[in-house]
């Protein structure tokens, strides 16, 4: 790093923040925002969110006693003040990389981490988790929970927030509101009321008025409607107070030093409080003040110009642009077209399309539950709904795909970005397990396209198939073919021989189908796309078990349950015998790296592919010739 740090380079964990002045504080806010911004610029990650939670970060580890008192952070978006302040900062040079630090939330990384967050909308649940633990356990700890207002989309975070209240679970809810419309603005005279309403004396003012006016009913019941029509008209947290919280705010989420006083105060009150924090995404630096979407995840960038440092593969589009420029295609030709995002318009493609069909487009927030539901009652009305989802977001509405979509028979298209290895974003976000979980579903069509001409023929087939589909395709670019702008479809549950060879093929699902081409040209082997997960081409794999002698299944899935196990069962279906190896992604958890690190150490490269293939086939010429 080129910066000098004076503050920030004396910080190496939470408890040297309390020997800071005031004055000390503020100066830790603007170093800290520089050094995520120099550092974000040369590794890529989250940004805009990081620089906007930096004040609320340095305040509660000024405030609470960590990691004895928990502090429970929402996603892992906003967590890189966190980490550099708790022994991390030497560390971000190695962010998002192979062997470095998760751009989320890790317990196994530090025990400041309290609970892993990579998606959104868990940490209510699991600060009231924390905070029944150490109740029974007799502990003396404080539990905070850290949200954003898109958390609060999620229907698990009001389920959490319900059983709190009900249990008057002793937590403190902070909600990081950078963008509700409810929010009144934030001012002096916001700031006065926040302290007010936080410090001891209108507390205990406020309780024993109750008790005096309960006396006498009358007052009590008109003293009610006076305060219920105030919150109604002063803030926007009657929503919460019924939910059994103590309502605090709204309040600036930029002056560190008000939030040290609100949160010293807060500290001291019991039962289920929220605290309603007014941020500015990208805060500190205006390129991403004036365009927080565009900063949310970044590759590399020149701070001055905000540019990228990396540059766009020759003409090559993403699977995802293919698909941006498919719907936007079909739309025009189909009326009964609608498509549903739960809070991806970006990454799934569809800003230009929202411009272009707004009546068509829906954007539900991060409820993937819903979306699929909604997508749902919107074929029973005789609308033909595209489900735009991330692999890892698409295994949080799988009961809604069992009992609203599969019962049902439903029709509907999932279009499922960001399948297989996905790079960076590790764990949380590998894509890794879509196959073995859908292909169980009774009559869904599940296609794997190995290039950007089988996606976009894919898509026009799922879209005019009746009943559910789904078409999984990468993160990353595509191979740089043209692509036939028309809607032509394909057989369904038929694959196709790419390479006729003799004794070894390759069964291949999905884009891995153009790393395996290399191998099979040196090995003679025959090579085919299978294209079908499910229905599964019976036909052509009893036909390549008939004339050969050995049999590679490869995909970009787990092992288990995935399409090689879908092809083990079709020959213990027929009884048919042949040495076979399904190559994938095995039984253990993938972490971070690069995604031809990842494939490269998982064996899924063109070296690992051959190395495979030649060890099992030697293996199996010694067994034979020692027999």
């Amino acid at each position: 790093m080129s910066e000098n740090y004076k503050i920030l380079d004396t910080i190496t964990k939470p408890s040297d923040l309390k020997g800071l002045s005031r004055n000390e504080i503020l100066s830790l806010s603007e170093e800290l925002r520089a050094f995520i911004i120099e550092s974000v610029s040369q590794t890529g990650g989250h940004l805009a969110a990081g620089l906007g939670a930096v004040d609320i970060t340095i305040a509660l580890h000024y405030v609470y006693n960590t990691p004895k008192d928990i502090l429970v952070w929402d996603i892992g978006h906003q967590c890189y003040p966190h980490k550099i302040l708790t022994g991390r900062k030497d560390l971000m040079p190695s962010l998002r990389k192979k062997g470095g630090i998760s751009g989320f939330l890790k317990r196994d990384e530090s025990k400041y981490d309290s609970f892993g967050a990579g998606h959104s909308s868990t940490s209510i649940s699991a600060a009231v988790g924390y905070e029944i633990a150490s109740r029974l356990n007799n502990e003396d700890n404080k539990i905070v929970s850290i949200i954003g207002d898109g958390g609060l989309t999620a229907g698990m975070a009001f389920e959490a927030l319900g059983h709190a209240g009900g249990i008057k679970s002793d937590i403190l809810v902070i909600l990081n509101d950078n963008e509700m419309s409810i929010s009144p603005n934030v001012g002096a005279i916001n700031k006065y009321l926040t302290k007010i309403l936080t410090g001891k004396t209108f507390s205990s003012f406020k309780e024993s008025g109750k008790r005096v006016l309960s006396k006498v009913k009358a007052i009590e019941d008109i003293a009610k409607k006076v305060e219920n029509q105030a919150k109604n008209l002063l803030t926007p947290g009657l929503l919460f107070e019924e939910l059994g919280f103590k309502y605090y705010g709204p309040t600036d989420g930029h002056d560190v030093n008000g939030l040290i006083d609100v949160l010293n105060n807060l500290k001291d009150i019991s039962g289920p409080r929220i605290l309603h924090v007014i941020t500015k995404k990208g805060k500190g630096y205006k390129l991403a003040e004036q365009n927080p979407i565009s900063y949310h995840g970044v590759t590399p960038f020149d701070i001055k110009t905000g540019k990228p440092k990396t540059k766009k593969v020759n003409n090559k589009l993403t699977y995802t642009q293919i698909f941006s420029r498919w719907i936007d295609q079909t739309a025009n030709a189909e009326k009964n077209l609608v498509v549903i995002t739960p809070a991806m318009r970006e990454g799934s493609g569809l800003v230009d399309f929202e411009k272009k069909y707004p009546e068509k487009y829906f954007d539900v927030g991060i409820a993937e539950q819903h979306a699929v539901t909604l997508a749902g009652g919107m074929s029973c009305g005789g609308l033909k709904p595209i489900v735009a989802i991330y692999s890892t977001f698409l295994q949080r509405s799988y009961d809604q795909l069992i009992h609203d979509i599969v019962v049902q028979n439903l029709d509907i298209l999932l279009a499922i970005d960001r399948a297989g290895i996905v790079g960076a974003d590790g764990e949380t976000h590998q894509g890794i397990y879509d196959i073995s979980f859908l292909r169980i579903l009774p009559k869904i069509v599940l296609m794997t396209p190995s290039n950007e001409l089988e996606m976009w023929k894919m898509l026009s087939t799922g879209f005019k198939h009746t009943g559910l589909a789904a078409v999984r395709y990468p993160r990353g670019y595509s191979q740089g073919e043209d692509i036939d702008l028309d809607h032509s479809t394909i057989e369904i549950g038929k694959g196709k021989i790419i390479q006729k060879g003799s004794k070894i093929a390759y069964l291949v699902f999905g884009t891995l189908l153009n790393v395996v081409e290399k191998v099979a040209k040196r090995n003679g082997a025959t090579l085919i796309d299978m294209r079908f997960v499910k229905p599964i081409d019976e036909a052509l794999i009893i036909d390549i078990c008939n004339t050969h002698d050995y049999i590679f299944t490869v995909e970009d899935n787990v092992i288990l349950g995935g399409a090689g196990t879908a092809v083990n069962e079709v020959m213990m279906k027929y009884s048919l015998k042949n040495n076979i190896v399904n190559i994938g992604v095995p039984d253990k958890i993938i972490p971070h790296g690069s995604q031809d690190e990842i494939l490269s150490e998982l064996g899924l490269d063109e070296i690992g592919i051959e190395r495979i293939t030649n060890n099992h086939v030697d293996e199996m010429v010694e067994i034979t010739s020692k027999n």
